[in-house]
């Protein structure tokens, strides 16, 4: 083997256990938070608001951050920001459980989560070209699924059996070797447009006004407003679904929620990693927007059944629609962008303009579920977010148009 395809070949395999690691550490924010604020005796309204902030800081956060990778020539250098970001955010969750400090940790790895999509998506562009995105995006989510669902067993057993406030501390330990992974992947130098030294000087100056005048662009492409439509109501409907659950479960259960919290995470976690590579592929071969109905329609099947089931074990079964409809998006929502920003320098300006659909739907996903749970029942609340999920589905169905082009076509793009 030559020594650039030796660094290639070990290019790929870091950015495999970049995207394991990475995974582990964002797997204890979400369901776990409210597992342990439950705990801490917060109410629902108050979760849900708390785990709101972060979805705002997120959002406010996307244009910047992605206008930055964008920015950015080492790609690198951002994922290990943003890694150092999400590690101390969970240190503060387990060393102050309280308002202020959860409310500024929320912030903190908002902003952190909002640079690390984009940045790996980048790096992986960079790394396998156009003609290999698909597979490599399909790779990308199985290995970070697979992290998902092992660092979701891991702290589902130390949350049961050691404390609620163990996850949090795991959460930062593995960020570590993500960063060692992240250490051994070797790019090659962009063949893209360069940035001029005086605004390489002022990358944040320069990617905010860049940003704006950019976004304009964005803005004016129909099928990208109608994508964002569809991201947008596809997290109103998902985001809260298994908090909502979480939360029902403590009640009930008490100590052992932990427990099947890590099984809803893990169970969904290890379909997804099963069918991410033939849902990239697929994508490739097939188009985008079947890939897209597939996993859209399975959101509101999901939230139908959470409505009716109170068995843990039930439960646990039920999240397996949450595996397809994630390996959908995970996979989709980068190569989708990575078509309609084709021949141009907005790669992650786009993600970031879809994480702003992401954020908003996310938000309006834990405060509407929040109140309509406390307001009128659970059950209730995951039949709202299921219209959700039906009114994405249509959407897709009816409006979006397909991005995916012929293999033929002229390939020009820089992340």
């Amino acid at each position: 083997m030559s020594g650039s395809a030796a660094t290639s070949a070990g290019s790929r395999r870091g950015l495999d256990w970049l995207n394991f690691f990475v995974a582990n550490a964002q797997t204890g924010f979400g369901p776990f938070i409210a597992v342990y604020l439950t705990s801490e005796a917060w109410t629902l309204r108050d979760i849900g608001n708390v785990l709101a902030v972060g979805t705002i800081t997120t959002m406010a956060s996307q244009l910047p951050g992605g206008a930055v990778v964008d920015a950015l020539r080492n790609k690198c250098l951002a994922v290990l920001a943003a890694g150092l970001a999400v590690a101390l955010s969970a240190l503060i969750f387990a060393l102050w459980p309280e308002r202020l400090a959860v409310t500024l940790a929320q912030v903190l790895h908002g902003f952190g989560s909002c640079i690390l999509g984009p940045a790996i998506a980048a790096i992986s562009l960079q790394l396998v070209g156009r003609a290999q995105l698909g597979e490599r995006l399909g790779r990308n989510t199985s290995f970070a699924a697979l992290g998902s669902g092992v660092a979701a067993a891991i702290f589902g057993y130390c949350g049961t059996h050691v404390s609620e406030q163990s996850v949090f501390y795991l959460t930062a330990l593995m960020v570590l070797p993500g960063m060692l992974a992240l250490g051994t992947i070797r790019l090659q130098p962009y063949p893209f447009v360069p940035i001029e030294p005086k605004r390489r000087r002022g990358v944040l100056r320069f990617a905010l006004r860049g940003g704006l005048t950019q976004t304009q662009a964005l803005f004016s492409d129909r099928r990208l407003l109608l994508f964002g439509a569809c991201v947008l109501l596809f997290h109103l409907s998902n985001a809260a679904m298994l908090p909502l659950a979480a939360s029902g479960m403590t009640r009930i259960i008490g100590d052992r929620a932990s427990m099947i919290v890590a099984a809803c995470i893990v169970v969904p976690q290890f379909v997804m990693a099963a069918i991410s590579p033939a849902v990239g592929r697929l994508a490739d071969r097939r188009g985008r927007r079947a890939v897209l109905i597939a996993g859209f329609a399975a959101l509101p099947a999901r939230a139908m059944l959470l409505a009716v089931v109170a068995n843990p074990v039930l439960l646990v079964f039920v999240q397996m629609l949450d595996g397809v409809s994630a390996a959908a998006f995970g996979v989709m929502l980068p190569l989708v962008v990575a078509d309609l920003t084709r021949g141009t320098n907005r790669f992650n300006l786009c993600i970031g303009a879809l994480g702003l659909a992401v954020g908003f739907g996310a938000t309006l996903s834990t405060f509407m579920a929040g109140a309509i749970a406390e307001q009128f029942g659970a059950a209730t609340a995951f039949v709202a977010l299921g219209s959700a999920g039906v009114a994405a589905t249509l959407l897709v169905v009816f409006a979006m148009p397909e991005t995916h082009l012929a293999p033929s076509a002229p390939v020009a793009a820089s992340p």
